[in-house]
């Protein structure tokens, strides 16, 4: 668990090193002078570089091994986040957003390739989970800590300080052991081909319903502090405090699920039932949720948010269980590639619309919450209708 709990370590500053401009984002746009477009812009770069880095990012963990390309991706994010306290206007800042998509970029990857390759399929639920628990909480640590920190020091002192304590990850990253299976180890000897990966269907419902979820998480990882505080009034304290609060029961949420999936799938269940069951769920209560945000009064927007994060959170291991249990450890790094770039690209265009569409209302949030709330649709029809049983793809026939 040594191995998963590095893994989990390097997510959670990956997420914390991402979320910080949203925590900062009212400061950052005073300072820099940056509309609400131009804001929309800097998440679009950073989720572009991302998005379109993830398959070149499983290939060359295929290649090298999933140890080594985590270690480059971790190097490249610390130090975009330590120079981001440097900047002096939007291109400089768009450059370092980019520059940190790239290095983000393999987190996903290597670590579900080094899970298929090193995890009994016994314990891979708990192993997502934990997984899941690194990502989930870095936003609630890192839009606390953040949010303190910007309150007392201002937004560059933090970002600095956030840049030089992630280089420190890669210490211990050094000097664990990690098995490295190649594309050509799987049961049949011969090559797992990316053709062979993008023909299968059960790629593309997951891909789909990937899209779906991070649309909604992406739109509120970005633009729920900056609403909270811009349209309802949150001090920067209170944002914090109630924003990390909600990412922790969602990462609580993912370390519970990822013990449970284990459970039932090792007492008969499926793991069609078992994994498709939460993301149906999560994305009902995503629909719900926001459609009501910017309508209802606080205390219940505030209640279906946290009932959103504790079922998004539940549904979180199964998005990278399907492919690695799918995939198998010779295509579980190309697989998830793929299936990350297209569940990506919201922050390429969600991010960026949902800007476009705050600044055509006269910064009313109603219609980028609305959006956000109807691609839940294409998340049930990925996940349910597509996605087929959940089972190891025999790549010898396929």
């Amino acid at each position: 668990m040594v191995l998963v709990g590095l893994m989990a370590l390097s997510l959670f500053i990956n997420y914390v090193d991402r979320g910080n401009l949203a925590t900062g984002a009212t400061q950052i746009r005073a300072d820099l002078g940056l509309s609400a477009t131009a804001y929309g812009a800097l998440g679009a770069g950073f989720y572009f570089a991302y998005a379109f880095c993830q398959l070149p990012a499983g290939t060359l963990s295929d290649r090298i091994g999933g140890k080594r390309v985590l270690a480059l991706g971790a190097l490249l994010w610390s130090v975009s986040t330590l120079l981001t306290g440097f900047v002096q206007g939007f291109l400089g800042l768009f450059v370092l957003r980019m520059m940190l998509g790239i290095g983000e970029s393999v987190a996903f990857t290597t670590t579900s390739k080094i899970i298929a390759s090193n995890v009994p399929k016994a314990q891979m639920g708990l192993a997502n989970g934990v997984i899941g628990f690194g990502y989930l909480v870095g936003p609630a640590a890192g839009t606390l800590i953040g949010g303190l920190l910007m309150a007392h020091w201002g937004w560059r002192t933090t970002f600095m300080l956030f840049g030089a304590v992630s280089l420190l990850w890669l210490l211990p990253w050094s000097r664990v052991h990690i098995r490295e299976v190649k594309p050509a180890d799987n049961r049949a000897g011969a090559s797992v081909t990316l053709r062979q990966i993008l023909s299968r269907r059960a790629l593309w419902g997951a891909a789909l319903g990937h899209f779906a979820g991070n649309w909604n998480w992406y739109f509120i990882l970005g633009y729920l502090p900056m609403y909270l505080e811009m349209q309802r009034g949150f001090s920067k304290e209170q944002m914090a405090e109630v924003v990390s609060s909600a990412y922790l029961v969602n990462a609580l949420a993912a370390l519970f699920a990822g013990w449970a999936f284990d459970k039932a799938i090792q007492r008969g269940w499926s793991p069609s039932l078992t994994l498709k069951a939460p993301l149906a769920l999560a994305h009902l209560a995503g629909l719900g949720c926001m459609l009501a945000m910017p309508f209802m009064p606080i205390r219940a927007c505030i209640a279906l948010l946290f009932v959103y994060e504790i079922c998004l959170g539940f549904s979180s291991p199964a998005y990278f269980m399907i492919p690695q249990i799918m995939a198998g450890p010779s295509a579980a790094a190309r697989w998830v590639g793929v299936q990350n770039m297209m569940g990506n690209m919201p922050g390429v265009i969600g991010v960026f619309f949902a800007g476009v569409l705050i600044d055509a209302g006269n910064g009313s949030y109603g219609t980028a919450f609305l959006l956000a709330g109807l691609v839940n649709v294409l998340g049930l029809v990925g996940w349910v209708a597509i996605l087929p049983r959940i089972a190891p793809v025999d790549w010898e026939t396929a």
